[in-house]
């Protein structure tokens, strides 16, 4: 036999609820009407029993905070000269030994410089990590993604076996304005 739900427990449900969305088509079920417990009514006996109203969940007055989307992939004619070496690989950078920030730091002067210096091509090692996921691996298409270099980046690909596979990113530059 299910026992009445009780205020405290109508007040949860009522905080659960309202924090989630039902799924496509579907509508929030309906709290069913309970007795009210005898022992918690404390009001006169002609006066009207109010039921507690559950608390609107309060929202933050913060937006959540978006992450840019990758850069885009490299043109697949474009990616296919770059790997068979018909176009140059104007520039490199390996990240290896560096921690994050000054990883970071580095690969945005380096493409800061390559753009300016109007390079279309350079290689970017991050390296695989120990187990195959390493942090500046992980790291390094947030970092290209980011507003201070998205105006010079045109692409980004994993780079070809032979210039260092998962350990390596080819990035294609834009032009620079003139």
């Amino acid at each position: 036999m299910k026992r009445p739900l009780r205020a405290e427990d109508r007040r949860l449900w009522a905080l659960v609820a309202a924090t989630v969305r039902p799924a496509p088509g579907r509508v929030h079920p309906e709290l069913p009407e309970a007795t009210p417990d005898p022992a918690q009514t404390t009001a006169a006996p002609g006066a009207a029993a109010s039921t507690p109203t559950p608390p609107t969940p309060q929202t933050s007055k913060t937006a959540p905070r978006r992450t840019p989307p990758p850069p885009a992939a490299i043109e697949p004619l474009r990616k296919r000269r770059l790997v068979r070496e018909r176009d140059a690989i104007e520039a490199r950078i390996d990240l290896h030994g560096l921690d994050q920030d000054r990883a970071r730091i580095a690969l945005h002067d380096f493409l800061r410089r390559s753009h300016a210096k109007g390079f279309r091509a350079v290689l970017v090692i991050t390296g695989k990590g120990t187990l195959g996921d390493g942090v500046l691996r992980r790291r390094t298409p947030d970092w290209l993604s980011e507003a201070a270099v998205r105006p010079f980046i045109a692409g980004v690909s994993q780079a070809a076996r032979h210039h260092g596979g998962e350990g390596a990113l080819y990035v294609a530059l834009k032009r620079p304005q003139a």
